[in-house]
């Protein structure tokens, strides 16, 4: 008898690569979250804008939170698109929110606060937020620099809950 050298396959691994297949191959809309980085070069915002519009015109729903930079533009283009279609979820109250965010935020139809969270600092309701959005959707998008930890926290959570996740690096 002999002894098989071969090494065994992944089943986890198999596992995540017939459904991210599955998902592709998906006609459907999907719940599609997309997050990312407060501190986004101008050119960077303009493609993230058009890319949640043309996620939105495509039939998704597009959920993301309320900061400035990527999540301000992902606002943008799908408020252009369908607001309908667009979920914006908050860390804390909208009371609790920049200024420069407000005006947008009025304008989301189906806008989620968080006022519980208004005790904690930013950091740790951006992270409750992130788990809350994540849990929501099928696929996550996002946005982040190398050393943005609550970012990438939020996208090893998410493929811990078998997301399809799609991570772009800044630098």
């Amino acid at each position: 008898m002999s002894q098989s050298t071969e090494t065994p396959i992944e089943t986890p691994r198999i596992d995540l690569f017939l459904q991210e297949l599955a998902a592709i191959q998906q006609a459907g809309s999907k719940r599609i979250a997309l997050l990312g980085s407060r501190h986004v070069p101008i050119t960077h915002q303009h493609l993230i804008e058009l890319m949640s519009y043309a996620l939105v015109l495509s039939g998704n729903r597009l959920l993301t939170s309320g900061a400035t930079g990527t999540n301000s533009a992902a606002i943008r283009g799908a408020m252009k698109a369908d607001p309908n279609l667009l979920t914006v979820i908050l860390p804390q109250s909208l009371a609790r929110q920049p200024n420069e965010s407000k005006e947008q935020l009025e304008q989301v139809m189906h806008l989620v606060e968080n006022p519980v969270n208004d005790q904690l600092s930013l950091a740790e309701a951006s992270a409750l937020c992130n788990q809350e959005i994540i849990s929501r959707c099928q696929q996550l998008i996002c946005f982040a620099f190398h050393d943005s930890q609550t970012l990438l926290k939020t996208c090893q959570d998410a493929e811990d809950q078998r997301k399809i996740v799609t991570l772009f690096y800044f630098d």
